[in-house]
């Protein structure tokens, strides 16, 4: 169990430049942090908005090469959604229901995480942006590159913005983590002597925490730096605390 922490300090790591599909997204960042004179430190979370991973992963889709089925037309018609990215949902989820009569739509992505749009993004009128294939693979990849090439040891978080079913509006979450336990356990006594013990799920709060920061529809910032908080390291995974762990 991590020591508790008292205060931390998120910073966007901005201005970050646009990313191309098949971008080195670690070599970027590390770009960045040299040209903002901002000297990473031991232990240091890296939380990486979703979107940016998947541009350098090359995870769009064109919409012309994608044919709606009878279902994914008749969701469309329901919810106002395009066809063709409804679609696209069906086929990266194993189950899904709508939030409301008009949705949006909740699906379970194949990976095990429930995600409004299973998570897909709109690329403009022609495309659409699916996420990594695997997020805890992409956050260990990012992990080791930038502490090979900065010489500091840093924990990467993958983040997504997401509607919730229950509510309007989005947060961020975790999909991906590496170098940092997705969950955390917190204790305390209780008058009576008894002591309670909480698992947390630590890498959306971490995830949530960077989102106040992190660039939300254009702002220009999808990665943020969190210093100063005590956590327990670990390459287990988001995916390791998933009710359903995917097909990955």
């Amino acid at each position: 169990m991590s020591a508790p922490t008292s205060q931390f300090t998120v910073t966007a790591l901005e201005p970050f430049p646009a990313m191309a599909e098949g971008d080195d997204l670690a070599h970027t960042i590390v770009g960045v942090v040299q040209d903002q004179a901002f000297s990473l430190q031991h232990d240091d979370i890296l939380v990486v908005a979703s979107k940016v991973v998947s541009i350098a992963e090359r995870r769009r889709v064109d919409l012309d090469t994608i044919t709606p089925g009878r279902q994914a037309l008749e969701l469309s018609a329901k919810t106002g959604k395009p066809a063709e990215i409804v679609q696209l949902i069906l086929e990266e989820s194993a189950e899904h229901y709508l939030a409301t009569e008009r949705g949006p739509i909740i699906a379970l992505h194949r990976l095990g995480y429930t995600l409004t749009s299973a998570g897909i993004d709109r690329d403009g009128n022609d495309g659409a942006w699916l996420l990594p294939a695997d997020p805890d693979a992409s956050a260990r990849a990012l992990r080791d590159a930038i502490t090979a090439a900065t010489g500091t040891t840093v924990a990467v978080v993958i983040a997504d913005s997401d509607g919730r079913a229950d509510r309007q509006g989005a947060t961020v979450i975790s999909l991906g983590a590496a170098g940092i336990s997705p969950l955390r356990v917190t204790e305390h006594t209780e008058p009576d002597g008894r002591t309670k013990r909480q698992p947390e799920t630590f890498s959306d709060l971490l995830a949530a925490a960077a989102g106040v920061v992190l660039g939300q529809r254009g702002r220009g910032a999808p990665v943020a730096v969190v210093r100063g908080v005590a956590y327990d390291k670990s390459d287990q995974g988001v995916r390791a605390m998933l009710h359903r762990g995917g097909d990955a």
